[in-house]
């Protein structure tokens, strides 16, 4: 590998003015509102290419890397403290709950080769799904619908649908009903 390929940056200029302007607005305008404006959060998340549901709760403690790559069915939340780590698309379905000081990772790299690429694997979190306080998924993971991840748990493969996980790694538990009403 030669010097310059070892510190090229895997994002193009376009990327990076987007990327430093949505850092500025996310450390102020969004960052600074008031707790319950999640009208305002989910606009500017959305003027920054976010597709974001109706009635979703945005706290403003979230941390959202590139919002472009961000979408949100309605009625979910972002609880605070988040970290959406969206260098991959990362699509959460509509009544997800994401507690806080969750973390969703999008992006890794490849190892196995010397200059260490960034891969951008998806993220897909079905609808009515839950990810409890302190969890952690990682890139390429889908979690099925209604599935729960509980309190620090670690998510690396994907999690069956309507299906209590919990631990690191997370493992299956139980089951969980569907909601009747």
């Amino acid at each position: 590998m030669n010097d310059a390929a070892r510190h090229s940056s895997p994002f193009g200029l376009r990327e990076k003015i987007a990327r430093v302007l949505w850092s500025l607005v996310q450390s102020t305008c969004f960052r600074l509102s008031f707790h319950n404006w999640y009208a305002w959060r989910r606009f500017l998340l959305r003027r920054f290419g976010a597709v974001i549901g109706t009635g979703c709760v945005i706290r403003r403690t979230v941390r959202v890397e590139c919002p472009w790559n961000l979408e949100m069915g309605a009625n979910s939340c972002l609880g605070d403290r988040v970290n959406a780590y969206c260098l991959g698309e990362v699509k959460i379905g509509s009544r997800v709950s994401i507690s806080q000081d969750a973390e969703l990772c999008a992006g890794t790299h490849d190892y196995s080769s010397r200059d260490m690429p960034l891969l951008r694997p998806p993220i897909t979190v079905e609808d009515d799904a839950w990810i409890a306080a302190g969890a952690f998924i990682g890139p390429g993971v889908t979690v099925g619908e209604g599935a729960i991840l509980g309190a620090r748990s670690v998510a690396m493969k994907d999690l069956q649908a309507w299906t209590v996980f919990i631990g690191n790694p997370a493992v299956a538990v139980k089951d969980r009903q569907r909601p009747t009403d």
